[in-house]
């Protein structure tokens, strides 16, 4: 049986999805809630906030994503960081799963990936668990209730967690699997319950199809000022280096914390909703996701929670560091109606230096921030991924290697000419340790990063007195309002000054390292700023 709302001539039967049990289309948020509880997938916590957990996989499982190599897309897909997988091989899993799911209860939420209506694309979500189906709900941009009479799907998503791929006769990698097939406009995945795979299946569904329109698809949060969405501010970063925390600015109005795109007419967010870490979140710090761990409908991921009062420990990492929330961007008092803004005035680039080398923050020329762009120099924080227990430092190019399926340099060149073209101002800010590497440094202090945040996005930043960095040739300011001196300059704030050195020095090596691979396809201004 079918129920819910949905377009007559678009139901499963019509895609060829045949055999299931009970098939609930675009339900609401307490019919789904009701559901997952009647299944036995969650518990109800204070405030109606739903609370689950995802078994082993309580990260993305990267490894286990693939793209089918067909004709289409062989010549434009970066296969050293995306897994081929084989037409044939992609054709029996995708009958094997349909096999696996009849019978079976499946929620479907058709969906909107994409503020702006010229550039978004309609996606339809076919998921076994009722709270993912919660999840995407939030995460994505809901249609109208009156447009889904109509609504067909440019792509669609189906999220089977109990089938397990079989690798021979699948040609993946394990039980798990993502897989994307660009040409069925159809993406599968199998063998986790870990939410996060369903949105960033379509982040990098996006960034493969928008590039080719011109538009460059961006890991990245946003926000504007009050009153002047002119005045945007973009926030590049990995999970863990603040992008959520950083543009959820009380003083300004947040656009998106995750996705977002640069057109020629600005910005627009992806998403409808926010992701956002909770391990040591806290009402002083971040009082407005703090407030939505209590909201009606918010899933709150791998949290341990007292069994009688059902107070969310937000300290307790024993099932991960990786532990979320995820709620409707409109939870956000100051969140954008309109998920739209203009373009970037300022770029910054977040990186968490696990080495405690970079200072707290830098401005960049155009050569730069393309160097660093690529480069994506971050640590992986514990819990993101599958078998990341403590900071690692790694380079993921574009700050989101993960989710881009077309090569580097194709993103390079967008944010490039995007910046020709606007004439963004670009920050490198370092949330990550000082004083010493991870272990024996502390972590930057966020009221510092705040303030130097501050002071770049209203201007006055640029007003300061600003010196060459040694090691990478960008400039530090010197002084600024309301931050030590001495934490502006990374060496003064280790008690060993040759240990400082030592760490810097293997620091610009890793760069150098890292960005050969890149040289081939840049041009010589972009070389040249490799290293000052």
């Amino acid at each position: 049986m079918t129920f819910g709302r949905v377009n007559p001539e678009f139901r499963l039967e019509d895609q060829q999805i045949n055999g299931l049990g009970n098939v609930y289309y675009n339900l609401t948020e307490p019919a789904l809630i009701e559901a997952a509880l009647k299944r036995g997938e969650g518990t109800l916590g204070n405030g109606g906030a739903f609370l689950v957990t995802t078994g082993k996989f309580t990260g993305r499982s990267p490894k286990d994503k693939h793209v089918v190599k067909t004709d289409s897309v062989a010549d434009t897909i970066w296969w050293e960081n995306n897994a081929p997988m084989s037409p044939e091989g992609f054709d029996a899993l995708y009958a094997d799963m349909l096999e696996h799911m009849k019978g079976r209860e499946y929620f479907v939420q058709d969906l909107v990936g994409g503020a702006d209506p010229k550039h978004s694309i309609d996606v339809r979500f076919i998921q076994e668990l009722a709270w993912h189906n919660l999840f995407i709900r939030h995460m994505m941009r809901r249609p109208e209730r009156e447009d889904l009479d109509s609504f067909t799907a440019d792509f669609t998503v189906i999220n089977c967690p109990s089938f397990q791929a079989d690798p021979k006769k699948h040609d993946c990698r394990t039980e798990t699997v993502i897989a994307m097939n660009f040409d069925k406009k159809l993406i599968l995945i199998g063998g986790t319950e870990y939410a996060g795979e369903n949105k960033k299946s379509i982040f990098s569904l996006l960034n493969y199809l928008l590039p080719e329109k011109g538009i460059m698809p961006m890991h990245c949060s946003a926000n504007h000022a009050v009153g002047n969405p002119v005045d945007t501010a973009i926030f590049f970063g990995l999970s863990g280096t603040g992008k959520t925390t950083l543009s959820a600015d009380p003083n300004r109005i947040l656009i998106g914390d995750d996705e977002h795109g640069w057109s020629d007419r600005g910005t627009f967010n992806f998403e409808g909703g926010c992701y956002a870490k909770t391990i040591n979140l806290s009402a002083e710090a971040e009082p407005e996701i703090y407030a939505t761990t209590t909201k009606f409908g918010t899933v709150i991921e791998n949290m341990v929670f007292d069994p009688e009062t059902f107070e969310l420990d937000f300290k307790d990492d024993s099932l991960t560091a990786n532990m979320r929330c995820a709620y409707p961007l409109e939870y956000i008092s100051n969140a954008s109606s309109t998920a739209l803004g203009g373009h970037p005035k300022n770029i910054i680039m977040l990186t968490c230096d696990a080495f405690g080398v970079l200072p707290p923050i830098s401005r960049l020329t155009p050569a730069q921030a393309m160097y660093h762009f690529l480069s994506g120099f971050t640590s992986k924080v514990a819990g993101t991924e599958r078998g990341v227990t403590e900071p690692e430092p790694t380079f993921s190019t574009c700050f989101g290697a993960p989710f881009m399926p077309r090569r580097p340099e194709v993103y390079g060149n967008l944010l490039r000419e995007k910046i020709a073209s606007h004439g963004a101002t670009c920050w490198l800010v370092n949330t990550g340790w000082t004083g010493g590497a991870y272990g024996s440094g502390e972590r930057m202090p966020i009221k510092a990063t705040r303030a130097l945040l501050t002071a770049a996005l209203d201007g006055s930043l640029a007003e300061a007195e600003f010196r060459k960095d040694p090691n990478f040739g960008f400039e530090v300011p010197v002084k600024v309002e309301g931050v030590p001196d001495m934490l502006l300059d990374p060496r003064r704030t280790w008690n060993d000054k040759d240990a400082y050195d030592a760490q810097a020095e293997k620091l610009v090596q890793m760069f150098a390292d890292n960005f050969a691979q890149y040289v081939p396809y840049i041009d010589d201004d972009v070389k040249a700023a490799a290293i000052g």
